[in-house]
């Protein structure tokens, strides 16, 4: 097995270190991926580097109609929280609603979660 060694200063590195470009003008003909594990062994050996072939993210199955509902259903809660985000005359009562539910247990804990959180259930109630 071979072993990553970095120059001094650099402890690990995670991600894509090279993959193939979509514009054509330059392409790497493989995807070098590095991982670096976090989990707690006493195996030092816990950076991975990985090749991968130029197609190998694409999608080799048709969408199913869960997935299609889905994405049908992100696309239209995020354009629902769009227009709430710039509808001035909820905006006082949403950050009020917002800072009440904050502390709760499972209460949204950022602003943007919490328009997620009630487009999603408008959303959810007018198709169920």
């Amino acid at each position: 097995m071979a072993s990553v060694t970095y120059s001094a200063g650099i402890d690990h590195v995670s991600g894509a270190l090279s993959k193939p470009s979509k514009s054509g003008q330059h392409s790497c003909e493989k995807m070098l991926l590095a991982t670096h594990r976090t989990a707690a062994t006493t195996n030092p050996d816990c950076q991975r580097i990985y090749v991968k072939d130029p197609d190998s993210y694409k999608r080799n199955s048709p969408l199913s109609q869960r997935e299609i509902q889905i994405r049908n259903r992100f696309t239209a809660v995020a354009q629902a929280i769009k227009a709430r985000k710039s509808d001035l005359s909820k905006l006082t009562t949403d950050q009020a609603n917002f800072r009440a539910q904050k502390n709760d247990p499972d209460g949204a804990k950022t602003m943007k979660a919490y328009y997620w959180k009630i487009c999603g259930a408008e959303w959810d109630q007018q198709h169920s």
